[in-house]
């Protein structure tokens, strides 16, 4: 479901100049709300656009991975867009070079870190930033794109130390969070409120694990991965998605079941093969760590809004069960399996981590050369067009090239798609015996 609270329409009601902001409200409700369905349909071209946090090329990662393996009926293509250093100005200045090849029918925003100067907010800087970035919306509106505008993301409560206090910066961030939002609603796109949830998630986690725990990096805005989680999951979240991976019922007593792109292969005396054509995310690492996205789970609802591939066990004989997954086991009680228990977040690791790295290790490949494609590539070959615009075998050669180089993405592409392969794991469910 789009996301929308109250405090969203309230923000943005007084954001509004007083005339407009009742009309905007109720259009804010019907266009965001809508029928529960994803912003992103089947076939969508992604385009995940940004700044040096985006560069960073992580939570694109997160989102070009839970596109590819755990929604993979909508076979979509992705493509990251971040260039370091860049605000909303400097992305609306290079956006048709950018965009041209790609042409995106979806898009996702993430700007305002440098647009905020690095100093207390004053008015021309939320006025430079909404000018800007309302142009960037209304291009990408009329190319027929899908926009999905995400405001600026937080600074570490602690440590960030560039130019203004870390309570200043966010202060100001804040403000950028808000005329963001607020250019969503009036053009009837969706908002992803990064600054809010990073804000949260990260005073979580240093209440549990100390100030010393710093998810938003080392210079307090560049983040680590679990940082750029809680990114991923307030784009994912703001898309639409709602969790379900799919269900698998084991009757005890009779047949197993599996729905949402499971299959059954097999199953007798309380073992069961299953097929799956989609993968729950998977974490790995040092989960105190903030250079591991699975030190951020205990701080985030990622596996509970946006990561559940549910077991149900039905007609136990025992009181407790122990299910084993792969390599791994864990008991439950009869109760805990009858409603239903969420492998992903009860099982780490799993039977998908190496299928899941695999494909992971592909997408590292193509966004690396995403990056390289437009710095290197469409930069320079713009350059010699415009140097040469009377030399015909000039712009015939680079006219070639950047073919060859789309032709190399498309290639990426494709292997990305290819390593995404069905996965056979095993469940067994026991009795434990007193």
């Amino acid at each position: 479901m789009k996301t929308i609270t109250l405090n969203f329409v309230y923000l943005n009601f007084r954001a509004f100049k007083r005339e407009s902001s009742i009309v905007l409200l109720f259009f804010s409700f019907f266009i965001l709300m809508g029928f529960g369905e994803p912003l992103i349909k089947k076939n969508d071209r992604v385009a995940v656009i940004g700044d040096s946090i985006t560069e960073q090329k992580q939570y694109c990662r997160f989102i070009e991975m839970y596109l590819t393996v755990c929604q993979p009926q909508l076979e979509t293509e992705v493509f990251q867009f971040g260039w370091g250093g860049e605000t909303a100005s400097g992305f609306l200045q290079r956006m048709d070079m950018s965009l041209k090849f790609f042409r995106p029918t979806f898009a996702t925003l993430c700007y305002g870190m440098n647009d905020a100067s690095y100093k207390p907010y004053e008015p021309s800087i939320g006025a430079a930033y909404e000018n800007a970035l309302t142009q960037v919306v209304q291009k990408l509106k009329t190319a027929k794109t899908t926009v999905l505008v995400g405001g600026p993301g937080a600074v570490d409560t602690d440590i960030f130390k560039s130019g203004s206090s870390p309570a200043t910066y966010n202060i100001n961030l804040n403000q950028l969070t808000i005329i963001s939002k607020k250019i969503a609603v009036i053009h009837g796109f969706s908002h992803a409120n990064l600054h809010q949830s990073m804000l949260e998630s990260m005073a979580k986690a240093k209440a549990a694990l100390g100030k010393e725990y710093i998810p938003l990096g080392p210079d307090g805005f560049h983040p680590f991965p679990s940082g750029h989680l809680i990114m991923a999951y307030s784009f994912l979240k703001s898309m639409g998605f709602d969790g379900d991976l799919g269900t698998i019922t084991f009757d005890l007593k009779g047949n197993a079941t599996a729905v949402g792109g499971h299959e059954i292969k097999s199953s007798a005396n309380g073992k069961m093969e299953i097929e799956s054509k989609r993968y729950p995310f998977c974490f790995f690492g040092d989960n105190k760590s903030p250079q591991s996205a699975a030190s951020m789970l205990p701080y985030l609802p990622f596996n509970a809004e946006l990561n559940r591939l549910t077991l149900k066990v039905n007609n136990a004989s025992s009181s407790k069960l122990k299910v084993t997954w792969g390599n791994a086991s864990k008991e439950f009680t009869k109760e805990e399996l009858q409603q239903g228990i969420n492998l992903a977040a009860e099982f780490i690791p799993n039977p998908f981590n190496e299928a899941f790295a695999r494909v992971d290790a592909a997408v590292v490949v193509k966004e690396n050369f995403e990056t390289e494609f437009m710095k290197v590539y469409l930069r320079t070959l713009n350059y010699f067009r415009l140097q040469s615009k009377e030399g015909k075998e000039i712009l015939a050669a680079t006219d070639l090239l950047e073919k060859k180089a789309e032709d190399q993405w498309r290639e990426l592409s494709k292997s990305t798609k290819e390593s995404f392969k069905p996965v056979t794991h095993t469940l067994t469910v026991e009795p434990v015996l007193n």
